[in-house]
């Protein structure tokens, strides 16, 4: 975890490094406007690293996980889609901090008082929701057991390993067309989920700045809904991992 604690500050720019020019004076302007009619809603996820704090070698342990979550088909907003766990902020929350833990707990089941907060990272705009999302990135080196608590609101719980998310043939880029606009980002295609948006977005950043990432194939592009076709059952990152 030391690599990426100690050049966290470096997320932002390599989150918007994958970004176009043009995608990203989008969010620029979405998120002026959310700003001027007082529509943006705040909210937190929890970017939750378990297993030992390093390893002999000094690299990544082997038993290094991230949990994810994936939302319930049924959903409104985001159905299907993979997340950290989080949520909108209540008035009564003491902070960002406070929200990721409590919407962790509310969605997977965590014992928050095993986790330790290491550090938040920059609020981020996501226009289609007109969230203002806080990443709170904690460590624990045993959560404990976590599984879906609200079938209605979440479909999976997992610790997936964070080999899983370097390994590259996990990685493509997957676009969606929007208003005439199509937008490739950086996704993983897993046994029982694709992470895109912006989770695959967080990760993949996170992946650059600790130094973990592995030369991938960039140029493997892919519709999202063909993306998503790929995605099979059977996964060994299961719900309900201790």
């Amino acid at each position: 975890m030391k690599p990426l604690v100690e050049n966290v500050g470096s997320v932002p720019s390599a989150y918007r490094r994958r970004l176009p020019a043009d995608v990203l004076a989008a969010i620029t302007a979405a998120n002026a406007k959310a700003t001027l009619t007082r529509t943006k809603r705040d909210a937190a996820v929890l970017v939750l690293f378990s297993g030992p704090w390093d390893s002999p070698s000094g690299g990544l342990p082997d038993d290094a996980d991230l949990l994810v979550t994936v939302r319930a088909s049924t959903l409104r907003e985001h159905a299907g889609q993979a997340a950290f766990p989080g949520g909108a902020s209540d008035p009564d929350d003491g902070g960002p901090v406070f929200t990721a833990l409590r919407e962790a707990r509310e969605e997977t089941g965590i014992d928050a008082s095993r986790l330790q907060p290491l550090v938040t990272l920059e609020r981020m705009f996501i226009p289609p929701s007109g969230f203002h999302v806080v990443p709170v990135l904690a460590y624990s080196p045993d959560p404990g057991p976590v599984g879906v608590v609200d079938p209605a609101e979440t479909a999976i719980v997992a610790r997936v390993p964070v080999r899983a998310f370097i390994n590259p043939e996990n990685r493509l880029m997957v676009y969606r067309e929007q208003n005439t606009r199509r937008f490739a980002g950086p996704a993983f295609l897993l046994n029982q989920m694709l992470v895109w948006g912006f989770t695959g977005q967080v990760i993949s950043a996170l992946l650059d700045v600790a130094g973990w990432a592995e030369p991938w194939n960039s140029d493997d592009v892919r519709e999202l809904d063909a993306a998503m076709a790929l995605v099979g059952g059977g996964s060994d990152y299961g719900d309900g991992q201790q």
